[in-house]
């Protein structure tokens, strides 16, 4: 198994505070948007889980989820989500939305969903979110395998 290491500047960069290097306002705009749209769907899907609301029980039951379960998943997804939005723990945000929407293409293949609508829909999502966070964040760009 291969050793993955950092080199003193790819360190610094990862570690520096969000306002080392400050964006353009216009790389800010379509950060904040693009990776905005997916992140405020995912908050209105925590809170219709929170409520419980009878379609989302009905549709998680689908799925193989109980009704006891919707609360923790819709504190996870809210708490994820809110953890992206603070600037300081954006990055531990990011990774922990990117679990959670591991985990929603794990059911969707567990359920043999259709590929492209359903499957790959959390994926788009996710590339969206880091897709837009890098463009805010030189955290995540120094995170990114296309990093220069």
């Amino acid at each position: 198994m291969k050793t993955l290491t950092l080199d003193e500047a790819q360190f610094a960069a990862l570690t520096a505070p969000a306002s080392a290097s400050r964006p353009s306002s216009r790389r800010v705009w379509t950060g904040s948007i693009l990776a905005g749209l997916p992140l405020v769907f995912m908050a209105w899907g925590a809170s219709v889980k929170l409520m419980a609301i009878p379609q989302v029980i009905e549709g998680s039951a689908r799925l193989g989820f109980e009704r006891a379960n919707l609360l923790p998943i819709g504190l996870i997804e809210l708490a994820a989500v809110l953890l992206v939005l603070i600037s300081r723990t954006r990055v531990f945000g990011a990774v922990l939305v990117t679990a959670y929407l591991g985990g929603a293409v794990a059911v969707h293949v567990q359920h043999s969903d259709p590929t492209f609508s359903h499957t790959l829909f959390p994926i788009y999502f996710a590339t969206m979110i880091w897709g837009g966070l890098s463009l805010i964040d030189a955290r995540i760009r120094a995170a990114s395998p296309f990093a220069r």
